[in-house]
């Protein structure tokens, strides 16, 4: 009887271990069958297929592993690098999977990314914008138009951000606040870059959007934003509580401050306004061949998505820019010779740019010379991939190299895998700005996005890089204090230590 009692136990313990691999099997299966079997009963036209790859789990699809690969692993490319080893036979570099709760193709080759970025963005067009939580950044604003209505838009932010005598007005007024900015930071002798390049750039855009100077309001304006943001990476459960009811509340107040003072700018004599050559104002003046102006409501949202577009990536890019610098002294010796004007083998780049000239302040007529700093920021951008993927959808069933984007899918396009991908870039992870000598393979350097809706804030970013490196070259030391830190990825690239360093003026040794 005993006996009996042990074979029947072990009969069922056999059932339960033989059963459990089949069950996982299925779970894991289930939810790329299920969207197969969804398209192929949607899609009766023979050969249509879907891109290569697989859903993942239930409910949560892949974003466990995207996650992993991002915050624990800390290899961010390691998710894309899997499928490609796994799926990319036929080199198209496009993907599917289910990503934080939406089925999802992952394009990553260069001539898919300008697939997609390159669609039109007139009506009818094949992908669109896909912001999250739009009512946090404003339904008026360039992100989240389509069509006739993201062209007008575009058109005026581009005016008024990327004319020469906005430029030139920018140059102009950040770099008191720099300069300052230095020096207090040699007074400390060692700082945290990361904390102290994003309170400087948030003042310097609070200057540059709506001639706002560092007050008691624009800490709390800061404050603001940094909730807001916040809200976009939260599920939006509007409750008490939530990340995502606090966004609600810290738009509705960065609401109230910049139309009081769009209000305040109406009612003033343009003389005694003083706001010469900032955003706000400029978005106001702009008018049509028609007459017509921006509504208020477009003013204030484009303000804010501008200011959420560029605030976190230009304070992170300045920050990799030191860095990065710091790691290679070479590079570093380079750039401040080049500035300094101690130039070797005759060479005569930067010659314009002293010292002491404009008080030894440079000018937008001086920045077509500063050749190396130029490079310089582009091997920075393309290293610190401060934007690593952006998001479309799909308005209607689109094919490409005979692959089937369904209708509604999300669409991400993975941009950092072109900026570390040995077949582009040379040993793609080191810090090389010679690497620009020559210019990029067509369509690999996509670090501003593409299309008509690439980064609208492109040429102001790269104007407070260069404005940066050049007062940090001229007159500054810096050491890394913990050069081997580790990097966290998410919600943006830096080290765990915040690019901890020891800062000195370069005569004080």
């Amino acid at each position: 009887m005993h006996a009996q009692g042990v074979a029947e136990w072990a009969w069922w313990i056999g059932l339960l271990l033989g059963a459990v691999p089949l069950l996982a099997l299925a779970v894991w299966h289930c939810n790329d069958a299920a969207h197969c079997a969804a398209f192929a009963l949607r899609r009766r036209r023979r050969g249509a297929r879907l891109p290569p790859g697989h859903m993942g789990l239930p409910f949560v699809g892949e974003s466990l592993a995207l996650l992993w690969h991002f915050k624990l692993a800390r290899r961010p490319d390691g998710f894309i690098d899997a499928k490609r080893r796994r799926y990319d036979g036929e080199g198209v570099g496009v993907y599917r999977t289910h990503l934080f709760g939406s089925p999802t193709v992952l394009v990553c080759s260069p001539a898919a990314n300008k697939f997609v970025l390159h669609s039109s963005s007139q009506d009818g067009a094949a992908f669109g914008i896909r912001w999250p939580a739009p009512e946090l950044v404003g339904f008026s604003c360039v992100v989240n138009v389509d069509g006739a209505q993201h062209a007008r838009l575009r058109g005026f932010i581009l005016a008024a951000i990327n004319r020469p005598s906005s430029l030139r007005a920018v140059a102009e007024a950040v770099q008191p606040r720099v300069v300052a900015a230095l020096r207090a930071w040699a007074d400390k002798g060692t700082i945290t870059a990361a904390t102290e390049i994003k309170k400087v750039t948030f003042e310097n855009i609070c200057k540059m959007f709506v001639s706002m100077d560092p007050s008691p309001l624009t800490e709390m304006i800061d404050g603001w934003f940094a909730g807001l943001v916040a809200g976009f990476r939260a599920f939006p459960l509007d409750l008490p509580g939530t990340a995502y009811r606090h966004a609600r509340a810290c738009r509705r107040k960065l609401d109230a401050v910049f139309r009081d003072e769009l209000q305040r700018r109406k009612e003033t004599t343009p003389l005694d306004l003083n706001v010469d050559g900032d955003l706000m104002s400029g978005l106001m003046q702009m008018e049509e061949e028609q007459g017509e102006k921006l509504s208020d409501d477009e003013v204030v949202d484009n303000i804010v998505s501008l200011v959420v577009a560029g605030y976190e990536s230009t304070s992170n890019a300045i920050m990799w820019a030191a860095y990065h610098l710091a790691k290679s002294p070479h590079a570093l010796r380079k750039l401040r010779v080049r500035t300094l004007l101690f130039l070797p083998f005759g060479m005569e780049e930067n010659a314009a740019i002293g010292r002491d000239k404009n008080g030894g302040f440079i000018t937008l007529d001086d920045i077509p010379g500063m050749k190396y700093t130029a490079k310089v920021v582009e091997e920075t951008i393309r290293v610190a991939n401060v934007a690593p993927m952006v998001h479309r959808v799909a308005h209607k069933d689109i094919e490409y190299r005979g692959y089937t984007i369904p209708k509604g899918w999300r669409v991400v396009v993975w941009l950092r895998s072109l900026h570390t991908d040995a077949n582009y870039y040379d040993d793609p992870l080191s810090f090389n700005p010679d690497r620009w000598d020559k210019p990029p393979k067509p369509g690999t350097y996509q670090v501003f996005g593409g299309g008509p809706r690439i980064c609208a804030g492109n040429m102001l970013a790269r104007l407070q890089l260069t404005i940066m490196l050049h007062h940090l070259a001229v007159g500054y030391k810096w050491e890394l204090l913990n050069p081997d830190a580790k990097v966290t990825y998410l919600p943006h690239s830096k080290p765990v230590d915040g690019a901890a360093m020891s800062f000195i003026k370069l005569n004080s040794e």
